[in-house]
């Protein structure tokens, strides 16, 4: 069964796109930081018959990131490895003379150097799976410019170039940046607690993430939208 590394996979997207995967037969290895809520995810996941390994803990300690490409190597390699955790670094979000600067190191802690991070722990395994696959969750923010969303914008533009520049430096593997559009998850609540717009379901966009995996296009940057308007 391929192997799939899901970070910040308790809930929202992580979790859907986990259940998706479960569904389909793959063995999943699940990483968040609140232990009895993945624990829940698990349990409820693990009903599709497949292996899975929770393990809470923090992806920025290089640790528990060596913790999780262990668990996947006992459970066969990793085929799939998904760079969902994110910090906002200031829920709510504000403007960037407000932004404090240890909320910046925050937001490019967990969204980037962890990603890396995690990316080189299981570089070796992604390289001799079958069809090694690395998605980075990535934003709109990261590409356009939007009040109070500078210093999470900022993090996930790195994130989209490193994602660029692995896809380069990996041709064998496939590496895609996907933003998923809006979503009614717990972390934009957070970063705007008083918008009342009814958000689509994370497990609305899951979709898109199963076209690029069954198709394979090349490695680059996606919308889960536009994949969607495309089927």
């Amino acid at each position: 069964m391929p192997v799939a590394i899901i970070t910040g996979a308790s809930k929202g997207l992580g979790r859907a796109l986990g259940a998706a995967l479960a569904e389909r037969g793959w063995d999943l290895v699940l990483d968040a930081r609140t232990a009895g809520v993945l624990e829940e995810t698990a349990v409820a996941l693990s009903a599709y018959g497949t292996r899975v390994e929770a393990l809470p803990g923090d992806v920025t300690d290089a640790g528990h990131r060596a913790q999780l490409v262990a668990a996947a190597r006992k459970l066969g390699g990793v085929d799939l490895l998904v760079n969902n955790a994110s910090a906002l670094g200031a829920e709510p979000l504000v403007r960037l003379e407000d932004l404090t600067l240890d909320g910046l190191r925050q937001a490019l802690e967990v969204n980037v150097v962890a990603a890396l991070g995690l990316i080189q722990e299981a570089l070796p395994l992604l390289r001799a799976a079958r069809a090694g696959t690395v998605i980075d969750i990535s934003s709109d923010a990261g590409a356009e410019a939007y009040e109070t969303w500078g210093g999470y914008g900022a993090s996930k533009a790195a994130l989209d170039h490193l994602s660029a520049v692995l896809g380069e430096e990996e041709p064998g593997l496939r590496v895609w940046a996907v933003d998923p559009g809006d979503m009614g998850t717990d972390l934009y609540a957070a970063a705007v607690p008083d918008d009342d717009d009814q958000r689509p379901a994370p497990d609305r966009v899951v979709p898109a993430f199963l076209r690029l995996i069954d198709n394979r296009p090349a490695s680059g940057r996606y919308a889960a939208p536009a994949l969607l308007d495309e089927r």
